[in-house]
């Protein structure tokens, strides 16, 4: 076989770990990474938290493969109409999808498409700049939000809403996002889980740093805090410490109480949405108290009571969960929002391993684990791949131009890794000139006025 090229869709972490594989197994492999958007890093760059700039260092690796002779990257480019998958197919060994978990999961209550009810995923690419949410706007003049869920996201987006603009200001949170939050009149911020402390899915960090915001109280009930026997069960069996943890740090919450602060964060626990409540604009949560339950597979499940409140609330984010979207051309498990694979080989419609096509990452596993969690993930699917190759399975390519100059020839303009040195610089320059880490590009039209290169029409 000729030397193995390979396409990557998607830049976020599990794309570079794709990439960092096959490049460390297979350094004559020509491999070139795909994004939709001019800008690669994915979640690094559009969700992870910008108060939280160490998890951003990973990025340092990514810079050091891309240096790497055979390897490019291939920003601005959208599958599906700059370049079709049949394309990718055509033109490389084998083609890598490892495009996320795009959307969030509506919660399916009364009044949930009410003004002022988001996903969480809109409000997190918002105030990081991304260009699918640059135009949004969020109604932060109300004295009352509620995050529903209690994840990581969730722990983010109440973070930001509590946090101090002054301390923000040396992040890189976006200009318009910075602006917006300075005329802020939010003073509580309701989190809502559906089950108790032991089942929190945030980790330990997550939670510990809101009690450490400044002018924030920190309200947890201390009946919430009691443990049912399923719970105290779930925390002696368990060898994991986060939950322990948690509700360690809850406890601590409990006993603080309010100090009056300007902004104070309240913990719901055992509570479900059952509607959201107003006529055009939400003013207001209906909530369910609930029982935990044993759920016949280990777990337990939260069982709606009798008893029911309204949460007073002028905007509401909603973080229960994210499913990925399908590519045009992709086998696609539309229940589970992936695509079906086994160990990273996508199947087809009949459950049998298609040669060439591979799948790392969220839209393989669904919206599980943290960042690090993405390398063994995509160091297996990559395994696949390199077997099949091995094996002689891997369909040979049938174009045999370069789809980087075919892209060129049909009009894209395609972002290299040069262009977005360039990029990167220009950000950390106006930054640097408000007094900031970096100053994002918030929009692909400015990406590419920045770089001379004009939008396709």
């Amino acid at each position: 076989m000729s030397a193995l090229t390979v396409a990557v869709v998607g830049s976020g972490p599990s794309g570079f770990h794709a990439v960092e594989a096959l490049l460390k197994a297979r350094p004559d492999a020509r491999v070139d990474l795909y994004d939709r958007l001019p800008t690669p890093y994915g979640l690094v760059r559009g969700g992870v938290a910008p108060d939280h700039p160490k998890i951003k260092s990973v990025t340092r690796v990514y810079e050091r493969l891309a240096a790497h002779p055979t390897f490019r990257f291939m920003g601005n480019v959208r599958i599906g109409s700059d370049i079709t998958h049949a394309a990718l197919r055509a033109h490389y060994h084998a083609v890598l999808y490892a495009t996320g978990a795009q959307t969030d999961r509506p919660l399916g209550v009364p009044g949930e498409g009410l003004t002022g009810s988001h996903a969480a995923t809109e409000f997190v690419g918002w105030y990081n700049g991304h260009p699918d949410y640059r135009h949004l706007t969020f109604d932060l003049s109300t004295e009352s939000a509620a995050v529903i869920g209690i994840g990581n996201v969730a722990m983010d987006v109440t973070r930001i809403l509590a946090k101090s603009p002054d301390a923000l200001m040396e992040t890189d949170l976006a200009a318009h996002a910075l602006a917006a939050l300075r005329q802020s009149r939010l003073r509580s911020i309701h989190v809502i889980a559906r089950r108790g402390p032991v089942q929190a899915a945030c980790t330990t960090p997550e939670l510990r740093e809101l009690g450490e915001l400044a002018d924030v109280d920190v309200i947890v009930n201390p009946r919430d805090l009691e443990l049912d026997p399923l719970s105290e069960a779930a925390l002696a069996a368990t060898t994991d410490r986060t939950p322990g943890k948690n509700l360690d740090i809850l406890r601590q919450f409990a006993a603080r109480g309010s100090t009056n602060a300007t902004r104070r964060i309240v913990f719901h626990f055992f509570a479900s949405p059952i509607e959201f409540v107003g006529s055009e604009q939400i003013r207001g949560i209906g909530l369910v108290r609930n029982r935990l339950e044993d759920d016949g597979a280990g777990g337990v499940r939260a069982v709606a009571t009798d008893e029911t409140t309204i949460l007073p609330a002028g905007i509401a984010f909603r973080s229960v969960g994210y499913k990925g979207v399908a590519v045009p051309g992709v086998p696609f498990d539309e229940r589970r929002g992936v695509i079906p694979n086994l160990r990273g080989r996508v199947l087809d419609a009949s459950g049998t391993p298609m040669p060439g096509l591979y799948v790392a990452g969220w839209i393989k596993r669904g919206p599980s684990g943290v960042i690090g969690t993405n390398k063994p993930c995509a160091v297996e699917s990559v395994d696949q791949l390199l077997t099949d190759a091995e094996g002689g399975l891997l369909p040979a390519p049938t174009a045999h131009d370069d789809p980087l100059v075919r892209l060129m020839d049909d009009g894209v303009r395609v972002v290299t890794w040069a262009d977005w040195q360039r990029l990167d610089a220009l950000e950390l320059e106006h930054g640097a000139a408000a007094g900031r880490p970096r100053e994002k590009f918030t929009s692909v039209a400015e990406m590419l006025e920045a770089l001379g290169k004009e939008p396709s029409s």
